[in-house]
């Protein structure tokens, strides 16, 4: 969510009890402009934070002028110092993906994939890499994964110049409430992976300008997703039980709009069980 208005909007994603405490607050309300200054960023979101054993890893990402770019990820372990993060690859993720249970909160802490998956270890092994993951690889790799998968915004947030790149729309005045109530008002900020199965009669309903996203009502499983409305109807919020601690907001009608992470890093794989 966006640094600005983080206080804000902090206390409109409070009802599943999210939240940071005064000091944290505080000291994200100096570093954070420092963070926007210092790496020429256009904007610095507060993407949320990862709960470890020994630790808590605060995360920001940094923008620039074409929000679908690759983003600048940072992690502080205190909300005041920050370190960049390398950008996410394939083998990291499918390394991360090997890995089960807690964070400790230590980014140097090793996980020794022998101990994990002999064959996974092994496949590194031979590949000439050494069958260690690092807790800031797999930090990395988590961070992308859940934005990926749930990171979202409203339809008509964002618009696509034809020459590809993508910016916000200065004409965006929020959904309505009906609209606002719909899981198809709602696109991954990712690169689509359905948009393209979709049949010529479907695409012809749609605008390229703003409908070129892939929308949340065909998530599978079905039922990863829950709408409600809180403060009295007035602001529509949207939690994640695949990545549980991942809430989205926005208040209808108007710009406000955001999601913020606060959990253990970890899937919810039983959900096609719980559905």
């Amino acid at each position: 969510m966006e640094a600005q208005s983080l206080p804000a909007a902090l206390a409109l994603v409070a009802g599943g009890g999210a939240g940071l405490s005064s000091e944290n607050r505080a000291a994200l309300g100096v570093s954070l402009p420092l963070l926007q200054r210092d790496y020429r960023f256009e904007r610095v979101w507060f993407w949320g934070c990862i709960q470890g054993v020994r630790g808590t890893y605060y995360i920001a990402e940094g923008l620039g002028p074409d929000r679908a770019a690759p983003r600048s990820r940072l992690y502080s372990l205190n909300c005041l110092d920050w370190s960049l993060l390398t950008p996410a690859t394939k083998e990291m993720v499918a390394q991360a993906e090997q890995l089960k249970g807690r964070f400790q909160g230590d980014p140097s802490f090793e996980y020794h994939v022998a101990e994990i998956n002999k064959e996974a270890a092994e496949r590194l092994f031979e590949s000439g890499t050494e069958p260690v993951i690092k807790e800031e690889a797999r930090l990395i790799a988590t961070i992308e994964e859940i934005d990926r998968a749930v990171g979202i915004v409203p339809r008509g947030a964002f618009v696509k110049t034809p020459l590809g790149s993508v910016h916000e729309n200065r004409h965006f005045e929020g959904l309505s409430l009906a609209e606002a109530k719909k899981l198809s008002s709602y696109f991954h900020f990712t690169k689509p992976v359905n948009l393209k199965n979709k049949t010529l009669l479907e695409k012809a309903n749609l605008d390229p300008s703003t409908d070129f996203l892939d929308s949340l009502e065909h998530d599978i499983p079905k039922g990863s997703w829950s709408v409600q409305l809180e403060k009295g109807g007035t602001v529509v919020v949207l939690r994640s039980l695949l990545w549980l601690g991942l809430t989205f907001y926005h208040v209808p009608l108007t710009k406000q709009y955001g999601y913020i992470y606060f959990g253990t890093g970890e899937k919810n794989l039983d959900l096609p069980f719980m559905l």
